[in-house]
């Protein structure tokens, strides 16, 4: 949700909040006992005479009846990271030198050429990877090279000519640095705005929580 909705209707909640009707339950709630959250709010005291209570006479669970076949996983990670160092160095000395026998790969698609990808990370050609035939598209008019030459090669406004007079400016180029700095402009301005609605949300935020507390 943008910064903007979300103020918006933090702004209307407050200022109007929602009426509903009062909720009525048709299903017979479940006994969990007690909430995480009731849990943490308990004094310290209690804690710690319940956790005795615990460690004297701990409630006895009856067995668990798994009603599926297991599947053997093998080592979980947790237990693996739990061994000590020089457990990992024999396994991977073990592995060095009598490395497990893996049955062959099997591909069922077909293997795009690497282009020496062994020696060096290099990206690959969409050449390569389309099957359709490739299109030729023709070359850039003669014409069209030199306005692009033109409109990319800075032209000072005021250099002066062999008699000093100025060389007028390119329109493409003017055009080009106009369109520049209406556009860093723009990012200006939107930036103060976003800028403006976030302090209005956190004071929003600051001043829910004081309401709050106090």
């Amino acid at each position: 949700m943008p910064l903007w909705r979300s103020l918006i209707l933090n702004l209307a909640d407050r200022i109007s909040p929602e009426r509903l009707p009062p909720l009525e339950l048709t299903s017979r709630p479940v006994d969990t006992g007690m909430l995480f959250g009731d849990r943490l709010a308990l004094p310290w005291y209690r804690t710690v005479f319940s956790n005795i209570s615990d460690v004297v006479s701990a409630d006895t669970s009856p067995p668990l009846d798994l009603t599926s076949r297991p599947v053997d996983l093998g080592e979980l990670i947790g237990d693996e990271l739990s061994h000590g160092w020089w457990v990992s160095l024999l396994d991977g000395l073990r592995y060095r030198l009598s490395p497990e026998k893996q049955p062959p790969l099997s591909l069922t698609s077909k293997p795009i050429p690497a282009y020496g990808a062994n020696n060096w990370l290099q990206l690959m050609d969409w050449s390569s990877l389309l099957t359709t035939p490739k299109v030729f598209l023709p070359d850039i008019p003669l014409d069209a090279q030199f306005i692009a030459a033109e409109v990319l090669t800075p032209v000072p406004a005021t250099a002066g000519g062999p008699e000093g007079s100025p060389v007028p400016l390119s329109q493409e180029l003017w055009a080009a640095q106009m369109q520049f700095k209406r556009d860093l402009s723009r990012s200006r301005f939107r930036q103060k705005v976003w800028m403006a609605l976030v302090a209005a949300e956190a004071i929003f935020l600051l001043s829910y929580l004081f309401n709050f507390k106090f």
